[in-house]
């Protein structure tokens, strides 16, 4: 389910009648100026509903709460700011009586240490406190800014504001997420299985569809067919094709087309499909291209029908509102403990390379010869700060599980093909043991970005999904 674009806060201003009533309508004016400011859309109760626009009262939160059932389908997570103490009951009063069931930031403005009198004392760090008892008893989860107090016109805020809002995206997205596999699992890779009852009970649906029934309909298509064409003509924008042949990138563009209208017809948010190597025996190219070009445009597709590795993929780009790949842990790098060669095919979208080309899939090739796995995108990844994020099925307790770290693409040496890079990782030894005691599998997904943060507090504390953070 694709995530809105423009992300959009109820927002609560706290306030109790004994503390300094212009903080809160200071802090109110200042909250949002802020969310407008970086981009985002508000919607708080008006000030000639409720004294300075805040909560301090059952009443008020009945008028509160009555606004935000009346834009629930506009609002995408709630920001509590406390510029003073705060009415504690007032909070929790919106939220249980409003029946919003998304993300809650609590927010406390600092107090300043040369205005602590009676005219303009906050106590917001306490107050704090007394919102999330409150919460807490109430059942209702939250996520806290990284300092316990925090000036709303700040750097340090807006990071917590640019968190939270990927926090939203993703419980979001994950809300009724459909993918597509495409294919059945490789004989060879059980390490891709999955339990789709799992999925669906987390609310993510799986439609599957045979390759035959893709080969079937690619076959049926003309050279001269007008989608055809136009999926050739931007195969060929997309990436250089100088080593393949017309005929090569003419079954592409078939395959792309039928893919695509796939997609769209059962309305799917990313695919995963099965390549290796039915499509290079039967079909005569890898999916490669056509895969990397769906990841770049922000519908992700993961090989060997690895639907949690999709699923990790997805959860990254709702994060960072940019592209994933999926990559093998691959090799070691020298005697670096902290640096591992990640490779693939490859299909990584784009963006992720320094320089790239299109070209034929060496591993496949010497087991279905080199004319059938013309397709792969072939590069080094560009140094990046990264992060890094797998899912899975865990059937023996029925849960999903997950990690979540980050790293940095470097530009270490390294001569190989496909598509690959060095990521370096702090303690790095100490997640190998981790995803190996754990039995996660080898494919991992990667952002360019640094949200791990983010997507930890989002699958841990509101999904409720099992999550090691790696830090």
């Amino acid at each position: 389910m694709p995530a809105r674009q423009k992300t959009t806060f109820a927002v609560i201003v706290g306030n109790r009648g004994f503390f300094p009533d212009h903080l809160a309508k200071s802090g109110r004016r200042d909250m949002l100026d802020v969310l407008k400011k970086n981009g985002y859309g508000s919607i708080a109760i008006a000030t000639t509903q409720v004294k300075n626009g805040a909560v301090e009262s059952f009443d008020d939160a009945k008028k509160c709460a009555e606004l935000f059932v009346q834009k629930t389908d506009r609002i995408d997570g709630v920001i509590v700011t406390l510029p003073n103490f705060g009415d504690e009951k007032g909070v929790a009063d919106v939220l249980k009586l409003s029946g919003l069931d998304v993300p809650v930031l609590i927010h406390a403005e600092p107090d300043t240490q040369a205005k602590m009198t009676i005219a303009n004392r906050r106590d917001s760090f306490c107050g704090k406190i007394s919102v999330c008892n409150n919460l807490r008893e109430a059942g209702i989860p939250y996520t806290l800014t990284k300092s316990h107090t925090v000036k709303v016109k700040s750097a340090e805020f807006k990071r917590d504001l640019d968190d939270f809002a990927a926090v939203c995206r993703i419980t979001e997205g994950l809300s009724g997420a459909r993918f597509g596999a495409i294919g059945a699992r490789p004989g060879a890779f059980n390490t891709v299985r999955y339990s789709e009852k799992i999925l669906e009970l987390a609310g993510i649906s799986v439609e599957p569809i045979d390759l035959s029934e893709i080969f079937g309909r690619a076959q049926k298509l003309t050279d001269g067919n007008r989608a055809v064409k136009k999926k050739l003509d931007a195969i060929k924008r997309y990436v250089s094709t100088k080593s393949v042949s017309d005929e090569h990138l003419l079954r592409m563009a078939k395959f792309g087309c039928v893919v695509d209208k796939w997609v769209k017809d059962h309305d799917l948010d990313g695919t995963a499909i099965q390549c290796w190597t039915s499509i290079e025996e039967f079909y005569g190219i890898t999916p490669c291209t056509m895969m990397s070009m769906m990841s770049q445009s922000l519908l992700p597709s993961a090989c060997e029908v690895d639907v949690t590795g999709l699923l990790s993929m997805y959860i990254l780009q709702l994060a960072s509102g940019t592209p994933s790949a999926l990559l093998d842990w691959n090799n070691n790098y020298a005697n670096n403990p902290d640096k591992c060669v990640l490779f693939h095919c490859s299909n990584l979208p784009k963006s992720f390379f320094k320089s790239v080309k299109m070209d034929y899939q060496e591993i496949i090739a010497g087991a279905v010869g080199k004319e059938n796995t013309y397709g792969t995108m072939v590069g080094r990844i560009a140094p990046n700060k990264a992060t890094f994020c797998r899912t899975t099925t865990d059937d023996n307790d029925g849960v999903i599980g997950a990690y979540v770290g980050q790293g940095e693409f470097t530009n270490d040496k390294l001569d190989t093909f496909g598509g690959y890079g060095v990521m370096k990782i702090p303690d790095m030894q100490r997640l190998m043991q981790y995803i190996c005691r754990m039995g996660f599998e080898h494919h991992v997904a990667a952002n360019l970005c640094q949200k791990a943060d983010a997507i930890a507090e989002a699958l841990d504390n509101y999904l409720g999904w099992e999550v090691y953070h790696h830090q």
